[in-house]
């Protein structure tokens, strides 16, 4: 008999918005995501936060250097509020990035700590950004010293959005994998979960894609959320066709016709 393979998936963005907490708690309470990744620059963090205190799953830190207005003082006196990601990634391969983006890290995982009551159970990065260069040096040595997993983006499986996926791979996640590899650090086969967000994909479709081709132990990143969307999202209308099909019975069905099992 053939064993399943295992998926961790993992729910991004928890405390930018009402609408993505909501949906990401609906879903951990299914059992139908094994993690969650904080956002926790946002002012309503404080009050997001302590619903998680108590996580039967694993719940990490989403640094954030591209959303809203930094939290230390010392970045926050180079850069009233961060820059999009286009911007950041100019000044991260051109070396330019302030110093101070060691004191914001601290300065979001203490946020973390001081509202969850616990230190995260891994790390990864809002719209990748942990794997940058000036960036990922920083990522890498909490997780040496801190004892944490980092996300891997070092091999970002399809099909389809070839483009999207190999530009994740090439801006930082080739060399985030080699140097965790060198430091011993645990990484994921794969990553999976890169898409348009185009409001008309066809979300399932894309699932049974990923879940047909990931190798055991894949990681599945996705952005669910529920109800009212959030002002001002971007991608709230494919927030909720991930939650409409991840909180479905038609996830559960494809899971175990893939012979994939949630751990």
């Amino acid at each position: 008999m053939t064993s399943l393979r295992q998926l961790a998936v993992c729910a991004d963005d928890y405390g930018l918005g009402p609408a993505i907490d909501r949906g990401i708690l609906a879903l951990a309470a299914q059992g139908r995501i094994t993690a969650l990744s904080c956002l926790v620059t946002p002012p309503r963090w404080a009050d997001a936060g302590p619903a998680l205190q108590d996580s039967a799953i694993a719940t990490g830190l989403h640094f954030n250097l591209t959303e809203g207005e930094p939290l230390s003082l010392a970045l926050r006196s180079r850069w009233p509020r961060f820059p999009g990601l286009g911007a950041l990634m100019a000044q991260a391969f051109l070396g330019r990035l302030p110093a101070a983006l060691a004191e914001e890290f601290q300065a979001q995982l203490q946020r973390f700590v001081s509202v969850t009551g616990r230190a995260p159970d891994f790390m990864d990065g809002h719209q990748h950004v942990h794997a940058l260069p000036g960036v990922r040096p920083i990522m890498l040595a909490a997780a040496q010293n801190l004892g944490l997993p980092l996300r891997s983006t070092g091999r970002v499986t399809g099909p389809g959005f070839a483009f999207k996926r190999h530009a994740i791979e090439a801006c930082g996640g080739w060399a985030l994998k080699a140097e965790m590899q060198a430091q011993r650090l645990p990484t994921v086969p794969a990553l999976i979960g890169v898409y348009d967000f185009d409001p008309q994909a066809d979300y399932r479709a894309l699932v049974r894609g990923w879940l047909r081709t990931a190798p055991d132990g894949a990681l599945l990143f996705c952005h669910p959320a529920l109800g009212e969307p959030d002002p001002g999202d971007a991608i709230a209308a494919a927030r909720a066709n991930e939650m409409a099909y991840l909180g479905s019975e038609a996830f559960a069905l494809d899971l175990v016709e893939f012979g994939v099992r949630l751990a």
